[in-house]
């Protein structure tokens, strides 16, 4: 079996520690050391440790001079929409002439812009276009992504969306999450019959659920759980179904209004509740007493034009498990630089450096299911690691904006490196 040792960095950020989400204070505990070496046998860590002990323990090993970087676990980022067609650049300007979000979407922009631009798409023109966009991704040091449908709102459009993730993960040794969101949005030409909602929400659970179940092709499902998509009632009823159906749960909860999503995630058990910037002081409760994961996109709100963002630390405080992710998206978040995501952390969200880091690793692989296999450098976990050419890795939300990251691996294979 093939070991590689990673050596010479100025630090190794392990996030070493129980193979779970992590909250309150162990948020701040990254475990960034210098003088350590990381060795990869095949596709896990098998050690780290001094750098001497490991080359004597390993002579035979294959190198990485890592000199003046910082490794870190790689970065996951839970929370994507990356199937899409165009741009929807032109919101970007109607917001900023005093459109609302709902505003938009009432006039048939927004989501279902975006539907209408992928139903009119042939597969494979979608596989390209996503698997560049992973790719893109991947070069600012995500090693797992998450990737939802949402964009088809049909039984048709919303399988050949997770065809595409499917046709990209076996393209690219990234660790790609399908996840099925078929419950986007209400589309349109139900929402302009009598019994559309109920006839939509009955399609997703009586026919897009088990054809999706059927193919093997997602592992979680989700729902867009806020006033004026879906009810509280109707997000449990296709959570509940999906659970059923073999998927794991999740939700985007609260993102422009408190409507209980938060605590409807913790009632039931779902792995995480994403947005979260309008949650309310019983949701914080909510989410701190249960093993549902608190997902940030602070890009989103930066985006939107928003001012108020996700109270970060009054979730961390109670005791909450705190993820963060791009929320890559064609119209509200359309960034593929998680360590910009970290900037806003800290300078928006008033998360320490440390406490981001655990949020982009630990946590986001606990936001999807992965807890146990990434998020750290240690013994028996995946080999999935991200270089960051800084000597510390504080620089990593400093330098806001810039593509510090070198190069990553993915169970223990390279995946991405920087020209």
């Amino acid at each position: 079996m093939k070991t590689t040792l990673f050596l010479n960095a100025a630090q190794v950020v392990t996030c070493a520690g129980p193979a779970r989400a992590r909250r309150g204070a162990e948020m701040a505990d990254v475990r960034a050391v210098a003088g350590v070496a990381v060795a990869i046998e095949g596709e896990l860590v098998s050690a780290v440790g001094p750098q001497e002990q490991l080359l004597k323990q390993f002579p035979d090993a294959e190198q990485v001079d890592c000199s003046h970087t910082v490794i870190t676990p790689g970065l996951v980022d839970s929370h994507t929409h990356a199937v899409f067609g165009r741009a929807r650049y032109e919101e970007h300007e109607l917001r900023a002439a005093g459109s609302s979000y709902m505003e938009i979407a009432q006039k048939g922009g927004g989501i279902h812009a975006s539907v209408r631009d992928l139903r009119s798409r042939e597969e494979d023109e979608l596989y390209h276009m996503t698997l560049e966009r992973v790719h893109r991704l991947a070069g600012y040091g995500s090693t797992t992504i998450e990737i939802k449908s949402g964009y088809g709102l049909s039984l048709d459009d919303e399988l050949k969306s997770l065809r595409v993730i499917r046709r990209v993960a076996e393209s690219t040794p990234i660790r790609i999450i399908p996840t099925l969101l078929a419950a986007h949005e209400i589309p349109l030409e139900q929402r302009q019959s009598p019994n559309g909602r109920s006839e939509y929400v009955e399609l997703i659970v009586k026919t897009i659920l088990p054809a999706v179940a059927r193919e093997k092709l997602a592992l979680f499902s989700d729902v867009f759980c806020e006033p004026g998509v879906f009810t509280l009632q109707e997000t449990r009823a296709i959570l509940e179904a999906s659970r059923a159906a073999g998927l794991g749960i999740k939700l985007h909860a609260d993102e422009l209004e408190p409507a209980g999503g938060a605590e409807l995630a913790a009632d039931i058990g779902a792995v995480s509740a994403d947005h979260l910037a309008a949650i309310s002081a019983r949701g914080i409760k909510a989410l701190a007493a249960s093993d549902t994961v608190a997902t940030l996109l602070p890009g989103t709100m930066l985006f939107l034009g928003r001012t108020k963002q996700a109270p970060a630390r009054a979730l961390i405080d109670a005791g909450a498990a705190v993820a963060l992710a791009t929320d890559f998206n064609p119209g509200t978040s359309p960034t593929v630089n998680f360590p910009l995501i970290l900037t806003l952390a800290v300078s928006q969200l008033r998360m320490s450096a440390s406490e981001a880091l655990v949020a982009a690793t630990v946590n986001g692989a606990a936001a999807v299911g992965l807890a146990g296999s990434t998020g750290q450098l240690a013994p028996g976990f995946s080999a999935d690691l991200s270089i960051f050419d800084v000597a510390d890795f504080r620089e990593i939300p400093y330098w806001y904006g810039d593509r510090r990251c070198k190069a990553t691996w993915v169970g223990g294979k390279p995946c991405h490196a920087r020209e």
